[in-house]
């Protein structure tokens, strides 16, 4: 498997690339975020993952950064809801250009990091991933549940013993008006169940 695997940012990534690593596969990592807002934020999210990669060798390639881009994939859904179609149309243009990448680097697969991240809709991505492929003949989406089978721990505990950064919103400007509200209701239903 030539895989390349979008990675949205070290925290989520490291305990994948371990993973991998243990099953014999070596990704390369895509780094396409324009969605993250301000720049200064992507450079923090960025250079961690550039970082480990170094750090355990692993290929890094980065995306273009463009922001203004991205607002124009998401017009008209900036109210929407975590989870909401905006996050769709997001992880759908991600994965499109991750796709686009794999195909132009002679890879065959490719799969993301958000897919670990317990606050995003695997149903959401995998649709995103799935249409992402089409149109390309050699190309397979790998529609991975990272939460699993120990994962969410070992992100936890390679999140401390890296010292990652830990950012608390998914990276966009309207998810970060939406993650109190989002952080908000979600203690109030863990309290209540």
């Amino acid at each position: 498997m030539k895989l390349l695997l979008h990675s949205c940012c070290a925290p989520c990534s490291a305990p994948i690339l371990e993973n991998l690593e243990n099953q014999g596969i070596k990704p390369t990592i895509f780094y396409f975020n324009p969605n993250i807002f301000p720049f200064s934020e992507y450079e923090i999210r960025r250079n961690e993952i550039k970082k480990y990669a170094q750090k355990i060798g692993v290929n890094f390639i980065e995306g273009e950064y463009n922001h203004k881009r991205w607002l124009n994939e998401v017009t008209g859904l900036e109210n929407e809801p975590e989870r909401g179609k905006r996050c769709l149309q997001c992880f759908k243009y991600r994965l499109a250009e991750t796709a686009k990448m794999a195909a132009n680097c002679g890879c065959d697969t490719i799969a993301t990091s958000l897919s670990s991240s317990r606050w995003k809709s695997l149903n959401q991505i995998d649709e995103a991933g799935k249409q992402a492929i089409e149109g390309y003949e050699n190309l397979n989406y790998w529609a991975k549940n990272w939460r699993k089978n120990g994962l969410q721990q070992r992100r936890n505990e390679l999140l401390k013993s890296n010292g990652f950064y830990n950012q608390l919103y998914c990276g966009c400007e309207f998810s970060q008006k939406n993650t109190r509200h989002f952080h908000l209701n979600n203690e109030l239903n863990e309290q209540i169940n």
